[in-house]
């Protein structure tokens, strides 16, 4: 498959890259975008501020579209610290269950948006980014004028085991990306390739992505086994 499409804004969180970019957020916890209810960010963790707040960047005024979107691991932290609450003895809390599921983040986000659209919430495991890219051009296809992507993960505890998988990442890290088939932005085509690759998974590529997007080169090829995938701004 090949597809062109346009790369109509995007902004990110990455504690630890060093590039200057006004595009590259620096937050602190009690941010939160004012449209976001008072009795939705309380239950918003760091992560989920982090998700918002980037988002928010891409989005024009009260339209809502299509959005995507994909991490490996979701709310995992939080989902150890339940468990750690589990094993002292302690009453689970009904809201910190309900806010630890895959696709907590996107429940909230269209409750604060008030977007309808279609929402899918991907998991891609050795997959890494690309699937997130053929689902939203999917969507483009199908008649979306335009499709946010919301690419975030943050560092697994060493409670998990990652060995022999590389899908740990030294900082956290949220990309959004709003794209279209047609418009003003940059011009990116994403096909498939033939090169046997291993980039490690999502958390690993989505940093490699957004340095793709801060530096000259231009090209970037991603794979893991027989799925290899490559973006070139054109």
């Amino acid at each position: 498959m090949m597809s062109d499409f346009i790369l109509c804004q995007w902004s990110a969180w990455a504690p630890g890259f060093s590039a200057r970019d006004d595009r590259l957020m620096e937050l602190g916890n009690s941010v939160v975008p004012e449209c976001v209810p008072k009795m939705l960010r309380r239950r918003l963790t760091p992560l989920a501020r982090a998700v918002f707040n980037v988002a928010d960047q891409c989005i024009n005024g009260e339209k809502t579209f299509p959005v995507v979107f994909s991490s490996a691991h979701g709310e995992i932290c939080k989902s150890l610290t339940m468990l750690q609450t589990i094993q002292a003895g302690h009453e689970l809390s009904p809201t910190a269950f309900s806010l630890s599921v895959h696709n907590a983040i996107a429940g909230l986000f269209s409750i604060a948006y008030r977007n309808t659209q279609e929402i899918t919430v991907i998991a891609p495991g050795q997959e890494g980014i690309a699937p997130a890219f053929i689902e939203a051009l999917g969507m483009l296809h199908e008649g979306a004028d335009e499709v946010l992507i919301i690419l975030y993960d943050e560092p697994i505890a060493d409670f998990y085991p990652i060995s022999p998988f590389n899908l740990n990442s030294p900082n956290p890290c949220v990309l959004a990306l709003r794209i279209a088939l047609v418009g003003d932005g940059l011009p990116l085509q994403f096909d498939r390739c033939t090169q046997s690759r291993e980039d490690g998974e999502h958390p690993v590529q989505l940093q490699l992505f957004l340095k793709f997007l801060l530096a000259k080169e231009r090209s970037l090829s991603l794979g893991n086994q027989e799925h290899s995938w490559i973006w070139h701004k054109k």
